[in-house]
């Protein structure tokens, strides 16, 4: 589809967000948040990137918020969306909407003023977020990325970086250049068919210890699994958990890490053309991989609050 078309001709194929998800079995601990999720649109009212690689369902904040209530988080952090290029108005619109209990990550570009970070700043914005998935955007010289990166460190903000396990390698001395703690999207995308040994994901763990100020969110079992979602839809049971070839991978991230891991729904999970997730059954995914009240804890309350709201953490 050109990247011109209107912005309710949705990408063929790709699914919307499920309508009812399921009301989660486990109980989220009190101030747990959402830590990645995102809103698209609605494209009336905030168009999609003239450049964008996909064209989502309309997802705003109002659908956001009411998951958010059902699920029991008390708090998001909205990461913008690809498909909205560097315009960040609807990030910043439900952020403000929220009446703080949301938090914000942008994109920006080297043209961005002071005074545009500041405005993003008292809008609840918190980091911006380089995106190296090729298939999602066009590439961004790093000699750029980079002076964003000193440019948002003074304010306490943080990098957020997506990227495929595979280009690791690559991005390795960039990563670790980074002058603010750096967030690692989805564990780097693990391939979970190869071993948890093996050395694609020794080299992410291997990152993580040598570099205390890189954190990793544990999220996004649908996209990673290959065993997928329940046999049954809207059913969670325990012994055959869904996405299980995910949870070795996810667990030993937040046993090792405790500090510095975040979760989050990913909704409403754009790009996904097999299945669509259950995002109650997401939540209750969740104790398979922090199976301690006390990692539980760390993953869903302190951390997020100590990276994007560290003034109200005594």
């Amino acid at each position: 589809m050109s990247a011109s078309a209107a912005p309710f001709e949705k990408t063929p194929g790709w699914l919307d967000f499920c309508p009812s998800p399921s009301e989660p079995h486990f109980v989220l601990p009190a101030g747990a948040v959402d830590a990645h999720c995102h809103v698209f649109g609605p494209g009336a009212e905030f168009p999609y990137a003239p450049e964008r690689k996909y064209t989502p369902c309309d997802a705003g904040k109002a659908e956001l918020f009411a998951l958010r209530d059902h699920l029991g988080f008390a708090r998001n952090v909205i990461v913008q969306a690809t498909c909205h290029g560097a315009d960040n108005r609807a990030l910043v619109d439900a952020c403000l909407a929220s009446g703080g209990r949301a938090r914000g990550v942008a994109t920006v570009r080297r043209s961005v003023t002071e005074a545009e970070l500041d405005a993003l700043h008292a809008a609840g914005v918190r980091g911006v977020r380089f995106n190296f998935v090729k298939r999602l955007v066009d590439f961004t010289p790093r000699d750029e990325l980079l002076e964003i990166a000193r440019r948002i460190a003074p304010r306490g903000w943080h990098v957020v970086v997506y990227f495929e396990a595979a280009d690791l390698p690559a991005l390795w001395d960039f990563f670790t250049a980074l002058p603010t703690p750096v967030v690692v999207d989805h564990m780097g995308r693990p391939d979970v068919r190869q071993p948890i040994d093996g050395p694609e994901f020794t080299r992410f763990l291997r990152l993580l210890d040598r570099h205390p100020n890189i954190w990793s969110k544990v999220s996004c079992p649908e996209r990673l699994s290959h065993s997928g979602p329940p046999a049954l839809p809207g059913r969670c049971d325990p012994a055959h958990p869904p996405y299980a070839d995910v949870i070795p991978f996810a667990r030993a991230v937040v046993e090792r890490f405790p500090d510095r891991v975040l979760w989050g729904t990913d909704w409403p999970h754009p790009n996904l053309k097999d299945h669509m997730p259950d995002d109650g059954l997401l939540v209750d995914f969740i104790p398979q991989i922090a199976p301690t009240a006390e990692l539980q804890r760390r993953l869903l309350v302190d951390n997020p609050m100590r990276l994007y709201w560290p003034e109200e953490v005594g």
